[in-house]
């Protein structure tokens, strides 16, 4: 994984409620890296195809940075091996088995049973997803 350059970050906060005038100059810069990625060894991007995690804030084209050393606990979204298929969901443990949750009315959950290979690939820490563009400025 290639560092990013330090980014100027404005010294002062952006509400998102009322407008507010923004410091006219950066006060530090910040590296991604260092705020994105705890353990730099473990840690891979994926990027997410479908839209079966929207209700989650994952949308088709984010970047997901995923740890591969953080244990999963109920509830996180993980990045799931499922007899040989990779699949983004919300890791369930319930009395049955695994349940991996969707983000979506419209894409079904995954039980997995007892005759299914079932392997936690990582944790997702971060989704990052363009909020919006023009067609005429989008690269």
């Amino acid at each position: 994984m290639v560092p990013l350059p330090g980014i100027p970050i404005l010294a002062t906060p952006v509400p998102a409620g009322f407008p507010s005038p923004a410091d006219d100059h950066a006060e530090e810069r910040i590296d991604l890296n260092e705020h994105l990625i705890a353990h730099k060894e473990a840690t891979f991007f994926v990027r997410v195809a479908g839209e079966s995690m929207v209700g989650f804030g994952i949308h088709h084209g984010d970047l997901l940075v995923v740890d591969r050393s953080i244990d999963a606990i109920d509830r996180s979204v993980v990045i799931a091996v499922v007899d040989g298929d990779f699949t983004v969901k919300q890791l369930c443990r319930i009395p049955e088995g695994v349940l991996l949750r969707s983000g979506s009315a419209t894409h079904s959950d995954i039980f997995v049973g007892e005759e299914q290979t079932l392997t936690v690939w990582g944790v997702v820490r971060w989704s990052i997803h363009q909020v919006w563009s023009c067609p005429e400025t989008s690269r």
